[in-house]
C-alpha cells in the first residue's frame, strides 16, 4: 500500500539558485534604478550629491545590494511557503473537516470518511486516509489482538504524518535565518559607512557638519534595509510557524479521534 504525500515546496538545487537570483536582482536594482544618474547631481552616480532617497541608498554601499537580496529572498520564500501551506492545508475549513470526520468514523462510515478526504486533499487528509484504511485493515484481522490494533493505527498515522511534516516546515528555515542576518548585515554596513564619513571628514581637515551628516545619513540606509529585512522575516515566519501549528493539531486531533473509536468500539 503506498501511503499518500503531499508534494510542495522548492528543492534544495532551486532553493539556493532562488537565492542567488534574488541577489543578482539586488545588484540589478542597486546598480540600474539606486544608481541611476538622475539620481545624483551632474548626472554622477561615483561623485555626485544625491538629492533623493534612491540616490542616498546607492551611496550606503556595497552591503546595499546584498540587503536587497535578502529582503528580496525573504519574500521569495514567503511566497513559496505561502502556496505550500496553503496547499497542506486542503480545500475548506480543517476544524469543519475534523468534525466531518469524526461524525463519519463514528457512525463507520468509512467510505464516506475517505471520500471525505479525497474531496478536503492536503496534508492533514493523507493523514486521516491513511488511519482509516489502516483502522479498516486491522478491524477484519482475526489474528491480532485489540493492543496490537491499536498500536497498527498508532503507527500508521504516526508514519503518515513523519511524511507530511518535513515538508510543511521545509525552507523555513531560509526564512529564520535571513531574520538573524539582515540585521547583522544592515550594522556591518553601518559600521563601514560610518568610519568612510569619519575618515572623509578626518582627511578634510576643517570640519564639515554637511558632510558628515551626508556620510551618517547614507550609513543608516543599511541598517533600515537590514530591520525591514528582519522584520519581514520574523513576520513571516511566527505567521507560518502557527499555521502549521494548526496543522498539526488538527492531525493529531483527528488521529485521536480514529484511535479512540477503535479503542470504544473496534474489535
Amino acid at each position: 500500500m503506498s501511503t499518500k504525500k503531499t508534494s510542495g515546496g522548492f528543492p534544495l538545487v532551486i532553493s539556493a539558485l532562488a537565492i542567488l537570483i534574488c541577489l543578482g536582482i539586488g545588484v540589478f536594482i542597486f546598480k540600474m534604478i539606486l544608481g541611476a544618474p538622475s539620481n545624483f547631481d551632474g548626472g554622477d552616480p561615483d561623485k555626485g550629491h544625491p538629492h533623493n532617497l534612491l540616490g542616498t541608498m546607492y551611496k550606503g554601499g556595497f552591503i546595499v545590494p546584498i540587503l536587497i537580496g535578502f529582503l528580496l529572498t525573504v519574500f521569495a520564500f514567503a511566497i513559496e511557503r505561502f502556496v505550500t501551506i496553503s496547499k497542506a492545508s486542503g480545500k475548506g475549513s480543517a476544524e469543519k473537516f475534523v468534525a466531518k470526520i469524526k461524525a463519519l468514523i463514528a457512525a463507520h462510515d468509512f467510505q464516506g470518511a475517505k471520500a471525505e478526504c479525497n474531496k478536503q486533499q492536503g496534508s492533514l487528509a493523507n493523514v486521516v486516509y491513511e488511519g482509516i484504511v489502516k483502522y479498516e485493515f486491522v478491524q477484519n484481522d482475526s489474528v491480532m489482538d485489540k493492543e496490537a490494533k491499536v498500536h497498527a493505527i498508532q503507527k500508521a498515522l504516526e508514519e503518515a504524518t513523519s511524511l507530511e511534516l518535513p515538508m510543511l516546515s521545509k525552507n523555513m528555515v531560509v526564512i529564520s535565518t535571513m531574520a538573524s542576518i539582515g540585521t547583522l548585515a544592515g550594522l556591518i554596513g553601518t559600521v563601514v559607512g560610518m568610519i568612510r564619513a569619519f575618515a572623509a571628514l578626518s582627511a578634510a581637515g576643517a570640519p564639515d557638519t554637511s558632510a558628515l551628516a551626508t556620510g551618517i545619513s547614507e550609513a543608516l540606509v543599511n541598517t533600515l534595509v537590514g530591520i525591514l529585512t528582519s522584520a519581514c522575516a520574523i513576520i513571516f515566519y511566527n505567521f507560518f510557524s502557527n499555521r502549521i501549528d494548526q496543522i498539526t493539531y488538527a492531525m493529531d486531533e483527528a488521529g485521536f479521534s480514529i484511535i479512540e473509536e477503535f479503542q470504544t468500539s473496534g474489535k
